[in-house]
């Protein structure tokens, strides 16, 4: 059996504009998708053919941000959503955004790609939420994803475009 590839570590460089990406990306998230309680669920295949997942609940209000998870978890997202938008690491990434709302869950998502999230439509989507048979799971109303739109950074440039 052979060994998986390796990964190869991304510049500090790299890295840190992918950050402030991750952060404006998650800023033009919870802009777009307005006050609920939101499920990001994010799953990455990386250049050493290995799957890897995240998620984070989030509850926005005209109070206060809620975020449900450890600091452990929020910090794991957003490690995967940096990784997948700095895209060395990263051969495919999607993002699924599921709002609670009665009476069903509304589900949209993105594909990572070229260092930002693209929206899918809705039909891409609704294909990965239906629920399997026999596995008892809420039903989501698909939506086309809204166009996130991209902030660009003034005082530099990212080295990877």
């Amino acid at each position: 059996m052979p060994a998986r590839p390796q990964l190869t570590r991304p510049d500090d460089a790299a890295t840190a504009a992918a950050m402030g990406h991750a952060m404006n990306a998650l800023t033009a998230l919870l802009v777009a998708l307005g006050e609920g309680s939101h499920q990001f669920d994010i799953v990455a295949e990386r250049t050493n053919d290995t799957i890897v997942t995240a998620d984070l609940s989030l509850s926005v209000r005209a109070s206060p941000l809620r975020v449900k998870h450890t600091e452990e978890g929020y910090l794991r997202f957003f490690a995967l959503l940096t990784f997948a938008l700095e895209y060395s690491t990263i051969r495919r990434a999607v993002l699924v955004a599921t709002t609670a709302d009665e009476p069903f869950p509304r589900a949209c998502g993105w594909t990572v790609r070229d260092g930002w999230l693209h929206p899918m439509d809705r039909r891409e989507l609704q294909e990965a939420v239906i629920p399997c048979p026999d596995v008892a799971a809420p039903l989501h109303l698909a939506y086309d994803a809204p166009e996130l739109p991209q902030i660009h950074d003034t005082d530099e440039e990212s080295p990877r475009g």
